[in-house]
């Protein structure tokens, strides 16, 4: 490719936050191209197919009470297929339920006689999270603290805390109850509005729907360079150079590093199983945790979090066969845990044999969400040079909802910068 000199704004990166911005910019006139180094979009939201099964790249939900899902993706082409809402809880003697009496009457006695609820920690936990679903926005500004600091000050410890800790310990990638309490909190109340769920097609078809409405995604054109020349900014990719008036860099954050020198944000890994069954070792639609202790205070085995999939969504297998994830978490000794000791755990989580269970594929994924320690700083600067941008989950909150907010955040700022913002 020759310098391009009709590109007004380069965006690097086809993520979520990526594709939002450049969307945002081509809504306003702007022609927009993007690059991006990987073969496809998504960044790290993609769904692998195998023989028949969709596998994500760890194990993901979209949660359609996020506002920036709400306001940006069409939701009902993703055709959801969402979980249902609570928890299966395995006890030394088998399973408890938690689920919400609203949406699951059928299962209120259940619930009611779990053994695993008080009144007491059930209105410490009301007090904790209820400030945050009616003003969230006031949430954010107050004083935050580590989340199992902020958990043992309200006086959630009973039994039900220790199922909260094995929850939120695989939707924040992290066990030791060191991310932000009021960032949990924003997520805790995305849970409480909407029922998380699978698109029909897999978690890749979020950014292939952002893509399919931009004209020039360019792939396997990954960016090399970024220098400014005069009042242009010049970018060397793999396929040449591109020449334009703004750029904005919207990969993880070692690759915003290496390009504009930004500081780099710690991240969090997991590994997630894929397995096929032949039969459901459950039926219920609900993530399932270990309620039990092991010897270091976590779950008895390396598994935080395990679903029947197709329980839910039932696009993700053939006709005729189940789809079982199992995730590890990569700050734990056994987060590297080997194939056997997954089984194994799983064959005790579900009371089932798993010998004839057949491995779809197992996702290692070391940078699957960036740290969100405290205190919650929900947005950084979005211009960090004359003409360069930088916008991700990493710059404002890990979650979709941040990826989304942050591209548009970004495209906003540039425009006013351009003297065109039309939003």
């Amino acid at each position: 490719m020759s310098v391009s000199t009709d590109v007004d704004v380069l965006v690097i990166g086809a993520g979520l936050a990526g594709l939002r911005c450049a969307l945002t910019l081509a809504e306003a006139g702007v022609t927009v191209h993007v690059v991006e180094a990987q073969d496809r979009v998504g960044g790290r939201l993609w769904t692998e197919q195998i023989d028949g099964f969709l596998c994500d790249r760890g194990f993901q939900v979209l949660n359609p009470a996020y506002p920036a899902a709400k306001r940006w993706l069409d939701l009902s082409s993703l055709e959801l297929q969402p979980f249902g809402r609570g928890l299966l809880v395995r006890a030394a003697d088998g399973w408890r339920v938690l689920a919400d009496p609203l949406h699951h009457p059928d299962l209120a006695k259940a619930t009611l006689s779990s053994g695993l609820l008080s009144v007491r920690e059930i209105t410490a936990i009301l007090r904790w999270l209820a400030p945050t679903v009616l003003a969230p926005q006031r949430t954010a500004r107050e004083p935050d603290r580590p989340l199992a600091a902020s958990l043992d000050a309200a006086g959630i410890t009973g039994r039900l805390r220790r199922v909260m800790d094995r929850f939120l310990a695989g939707v924040l990638v992290e066990s030791r109850g060191s991310s932000s309490a009021r960032f949990t909190q924003l997520l805790m109340r995305s849970f409480v509005l909407g029922a998380p769920a699978l698109p029909t097609q897999g978690m890749g078809a979020i950014p292939a729907q952002l893509a399919g409405r931009l004209p020039h995604v360019h792939l396997s054109c990954p960016a090399d360079r970024i220098t400014r020349r005069g009042s242009s900014v010049i970018t060397d990719t793999a396929v040449g150079q591109f020449s334009s008036r703004a750029v904005v860099v919207a990969t993880d954050s070692l690759a915003a590093r290496r390009l504009t020198g930004v500081p780099t944000v710690a991240m969090k890994g997991l590994t997630t199983w894929w397995f096929s069954s032949a039969e459901p070792p459950d039926h219920r639609p609900f993530l399932a945790v270990d309620g039990r202790t092991g010897l270091d205070g976590g779950p008895p085995g390396p598994v935080w979090n395990a679903a029947v999939v197709t329980n839910a969504a039932p696009s993700y297998a053939p006709a005729g066969h189940h789809l079982v994830q199992a995730t590890t978490l990569l700050d734990r000794p056994d987060g590297d845990a080997n194939e056997q000791a997954v089984r194994r755990h799983l064959s005790s989580i579900y009371q089932r044999p798993t010998t004839n269970w057949k491995l779809v594929t197992h996702h290692r994924v070391p940078h699957a969400l960036p740290a969100s320690a405290p205190p919650l700083h929900l947005t950084s600067s979005a211009r960090i040079a004359p003409g360069t941008y930088v916008c991700g989950d990493h710059r404002d909150t890990s979650s979709i909802q941040g990826a989304l907010v942050s591209g548009h955040r970004v495209a906003t700022a540039l425009l006013v910068d351009r003297g065109t913002d039309r939003t």
